[in-house]
């Protein structure tokens, strides 16, 4: 590799190792075998490096939750048995990779404060989004709608959430089963039920027979 490679490199060490917060320049230069200067020559500063170093970081972890996902896809065909499978894998991912997600949210606090990392962060807002609605579907991507922006932007929140809950207490963060119960209890009591279709395929105004009520 390169001074550019092994600075990456040493860089996404720093950040599970050391966090986002306390990782020096010259921790980077350590971990990677490069010198000091060569920081700012290649990325300008150590904040621009540990950005990068970050968002490259958290691709690669996207990567493992894609084969997450594919294990909980071939496992079972029943949709539910397949969200709780993905689930518990998301939460095994995050308990392995916890320094990365710890630095993340370190770099979340540090927005406020860094206009530099406020734009690195919401560059990859979207494209996040749309990332993991297509990875929750098992398609290789998906169309830039409303309707997919709005799948992802549910992931997400309940992606970070989770690894929110781990971090603070690993014993209380919730499984599969349980985000599947609040889901249906959630989804019960907001959702309406919507009317069952004609013969022709038209809603009829008539709530579906088949319906039975929120979930209990």
């Amino acid at each position: 590799m390169g001074n550019r490679e092994d600075l990456m490199a040493g860089a996404k060490q720093c950040l599970i190792e050391k966090g986002y917060g306390r990782t020096t320049a010259r921790d980077i230069a350590t971990a990677s075998g490069v010198s000091l200067a060569a920081i700012g020559y290649h990325f300008g500063s150590k904040e621009a490096l540990l950005n990068a170093a970050l968002i490259e970081a958290t691709g690669e972890w996207g990567l493992m939750l894609g084969a997450v996902v594919a294990r909980a896809n071939e496992a079972s065909e029943d949709p539910e048995e397949r969200f709780v499978a993905v689930w518990d894998g998301v939460r095994e991912s995050i308990a392995e990779h916890r320094g990365l997600w710890a630095s993340q949210f370190e770099a979340m606090v540090q927005v406020e404060r860094t206009p530099e990392l406020r734009e690195a962060m919401a560059g990859i807002q979207k494209e996040g989004r749309l990332g993991l609605a297509a990875l929750f579907q098992g398609r290789p991507e998906v169309p830039d709608t409303e309707e997919e922006l709005a799948r992802g932007t549910f992931y997400q929140a309940l992606l970070v959430g989770l690894a929110g809950q781990w971090l603070a207490a690993p014993g209380l963060a919730p499984g599969g089963r349980e985000l599947l119960r609040g889901l249906e209890l959630v989804g019960g009591s907001v959702l309406k039920p919507k009317p069952a279709p004609d013969r022709h395929g038209f809603g009829t105004g008539s709530v579906d027979p088949e319906w039975h009520g929120p979930a209990a």
